[in-house]
């Protein structure tokens, strides 16, 4: 029924990010939508954490239940809506770029690049993307809606929140990548991991990425917080450097020649280095293991 990933003979690094204030300047909801149903965005964010909180509701889903009732009566809440609000949505310096580039200089360097996202806001929202519409990502994962047949919005279909975004994380690792799929919970040799942790980035801006972060510190990969470069604010970077939830940070200018374009090329060359001695100290365990079976 699902399509899975097995492991190539080269490494490959999984780039996963957060969308909203990684990808782009400002929340997504927040560059169209909330505009557009009459409302000031700080008050939307404040009414959707009353009703959350009022009904010990998941922030994602009050979020996601105002959306649809703000809609009701001012226009067609469906999925094209949402992909049209999606295409407005405005992207740091360098993103429509980075990701092909980002691939190539993998390519270049026998290292396979695949990007991810992990992210609170809407998929149909980041579907609706510019660079979602190159075919980017190799998976996006994200709140969604679920559709009746007329295509409009009937019930929420998947929430990711941010403590149950580290799952994901995992499917990456097997390469199990449909979030419906119950092989991410079986057992893989180490050898047979697709993607170990130590081959991931995270590349994030706050709070709500730090277990994610957490955990691919934990296991030898690499997280990064960014921040606006216009407004300079490192408040959110600084806070988690200093508990550290992340290894690195750096700007959000995705451009060619950038502190973090020039990060990430860093973390790519290691892993093809790290790879090759991986792969030495499998083959001469294999070896070893071998000589001490016929030992007797």
């Amino acid at each position: 029924m699902f399509t899975r990933k097995t492991k190539e003979d080269k490494p490959v690094v999984a780039i996963c990010y957060d969308f909203d204030k990684t990808l782009s300047p400002n929340d997504m909801q927040a560059q169209g939508y909330i505009q557009s149903v009459g409302y000031d965005v700080d008050e939307f964010w404040k009414d959707s954490n009353s009703v959350a909180f009022a009904n010990e509701m998941d922030q994602n889903l009050a979020y996601m239940y105002k959306m649809l009732d703000e809609a009701r009566g001012k226009f067609v809440f469906n999925k094209q809506a949402l992909m049209d609000y999606g295409s407005k949505v405005e992207l740091f310096k360098g993103v429509e770029e980075w990701f092909d580039r980002i691939r190539q200089y993998g390519a270049d360097n026998g290292v396979i690049v695949e990007h991810y996202i992990i992210s609170s806001g809407l998929k149909e929202m980041i579907e609706g993307t510019s660079i979602a519409k190159k075919g980017v990502f190799e998976q996006i994962y994200a709140n969604s809606f679920y559709y009746d047949n007329r295509g409009e919005v009937k019930w929420p279909a998947q929430v990711v929140n941010y403590t149950n975004k580290t799952q994901f994380l995992f499917r990456i690792e097997k390469g199990v990548l449909n979030p419906n799929d119950p092989m991410v919970n079986d057992y893989i040799p180490l050898e047979e991991v697709r993607i170990p942790f130590r081959n991931m980035i995270y590349i994030g801006d706050s709070d709500t990425d730090v277990p994610c972060m957490r955990l691919v510190n934990a296991y030898g990969g690499h997280s990064i917080g960014v921040y606006n470069s216009e407004t300079g604010d490192k408040t959110k970077v600084y806070k988690m450097m200093q508990e550290d939830r992340i290894r690195f940070f750096a700007p959000a200018d995705y451009t060619e020649g950038s502190e973090l374009d020039c990060l990430v090329k860093a973390i790519i060359d290691r892993t093809q280095a790290n790879e090759k001695l991986h792969d030495i100290h499998n083959k001469m365990k294999r070896e070893y293991l071998e000589a001490e079976k016929h030992k007797d």
